[in-house]
């Protein structure tokens, strides 16, 4: 069993014992110490916290218990019951609450669940508030309300057609424009909520047809949920199948989007963001933002148009805030993460559905010729599994060293330039891995250069 406390949240898999899974007395626990956090950083009276929950099996469980737990507080807990990630993002500030908690695992699998802590602006929370969330549960340093000071609970419904509205009133989403390319669209949600809010969305941007693969809600995942090609064959068939445009994957919560193109090929999450980012930048000029295990190619498109492109540390906090630091009009991350801050300042694949479908339909191509007009590249993304002994921070620090003489970044793990490559090595917030991400203008030299680093670090840890 395995239970990881980061500054973002809380994240394990079910079961064990407590302090070693996400158990039961961890989930009252970590809620309570967050509640007990929001209530020393709110002048409000009386506290209101939305939750939502994606589909798998333990959400009605775990939606319980913290409920319960905010309740025993005295905070008001408002339920968006089966939602998204950035469904409770947005109404957070719609119900002018004092934080929000979005019960998912995102993409792990099945047994793994999650608590995603937002601070009032519907954001995830930053690395200080998360240290004094984590410092509150570690003292148990939380007193619960009296029976007549217990919070309410109330149960809301009315966020996807709230949400859905306010994506296709976006100034940048055209419907007529949609609706007259008559789109045949095949989706992949992972039987989450996606499976509720894809299809709706789609039905309210004008999608003529839309065939739907796993969108039943049963938390039963049909392969695993992340989004990666490897993982999209079923979709990929059923494109090429019903002769459809093009193919959608969300992952469990709906903040990650993946494409296939009509021919059955992957159109690349990593090129979810390039051509969002080029249809936004070719109608708003500004700034853009991704982190640093993402394309250079949005690089080369924000510098298309004359703009500055900046790289974060890897995470949604880190992102956004680079993003408000620049001003950026467009940002998000490698993994099919679409922040546009038009709407809100967090990852939003309906909006990024809403957004590419506007740009392909106005395009008048195809989706494989769409992704021949950018550039280029290739990110192969690979990952070691770690085990207790091995002592991240030395190997980092020896495959740094054995890299000097080239262009090193270290705001976030290690990042090496080489002439048309790059490398970037950091220790997972989420799993138990080393990430190794590398990108050239060649898939076979992007593997090559990753099984080098994994060569390389290998040898260190021998």
């Amino acid at each position: 069993m395995t239970l990881i406390k980061s500054i973002s949240g809380i994240r394990g898999t079910i079961g064990g014992r407590p302090g070693e899974g996400l158990s039961p007395l961890d989930v009252v626990k970590f809620s309570s110490a967050f509640g007990t956090w929001v209530s020393r950083n709110s002048d409000n009276q009386r506290l209101k916290i939305v939750i939502g929950r994606d589909a798998r099996i333990s959400g009605s469980l775990v939606s319980g218990l913290v409920s319960a737990s905010l309740q025993s507080l005295g905070i008001d807990v408002i339920d968006l019951g089966l939602t998204t990630t950035p469904t409770v993002e947005v109404a957070v500030v719609e119900e002018v609450a004092d934080a929000g908690i979005i019960l998912t695992a995102s993409h792990n699998p099945k047994q793994w669940n999650a608590l995603k802590l937002l601070n009032a602006k519907g954001e995830f929370i930053d690395a200080t508030d998360g240290a004094e969330v984590l410092s509150i549960a570690d003292a148990e340093d939380f007193e619960f309300a009296t029976v007549n000071q217990l919070g309410k609970y109330l149960q809301n419904d009315t966020y996807l057609h709230k949400h859905i509205q306010m994506v296709v009133n976006l100034p940048l989403v055209d419907v007529e424009a949609i609706r007259s390319r008559k789109f045949k669209v095949v989706v992949d949600a992972v039987n989450s909520t996606g499976g509720i809010y894809i299809p709706a969305l789609l039905r309210d941007l004008g999608v003529e047809e839309v065939i739907q693969l796993h969108c039943q809600p049963t938390g039963e995942f049909a392969h695993n949920p992340e989004p990666i090609p490897e993982n999209l064959t079923e979709i990929s068939a059923a494109v090429k199948k019903y002769n459809a445009h093009l193919g959608i994957v969300v992952d469990p919560d709906v903040d990650r989007l993946a494409l296939v193109n009509e021919d059955g090929e992957m159109f690349g999450e990593e090129y979810t963001l390039v051509a969002v980012a080029d249809y936004v930048l070719s109608h708003t000029p500004g700034n853009t933002v991704s982190n640093l295990s993402s394309t250079r190619a949005l690089r080369d498109i924000t510098e298309k148009y004359n703009r500055s492109y900046s790289a974060s540390a890897v995470g949604e906090v880190n992102v956004v805030a680079e993003m408000k630091e620049i001003k950026a009009v467009i940002g998000g991350e490698g993994n099919g993460g679409i922040i546009y801050p038009e709407l809100h300042y967090g990852r939003d694949a309906l909006v990024g559905i809403a957004l590419f479908l506007t740009h392909l339909a106005k395009s008048k191509k195809t989706m494989s010729i769409l992704k021949a007009t950018y550039p280029h590249y290739h990110i192969s993304k690979n990952k070691i599994e770690l085990t207790p002994d091995i002592d991240v921070d030395k190997v980092l620090s020896d495959v740094k060293s054995k890299y000097k003489n080239y262009p090193i970044n270290t705001i976030d793990g290690v990042k090496i330039e080489f002439d048309n490559e790059w490398v970037h090595l950091r220790k997972s917030n989420t799993e138990p891995i080393i990430r190794i991400y590398t990108e050239s203008d060649s898939i076979s030299t992007a593997n090559n250069l990753a099984n080098k680093i994994i060569s390389d670090i290998k040898e260190i840890i021998k």
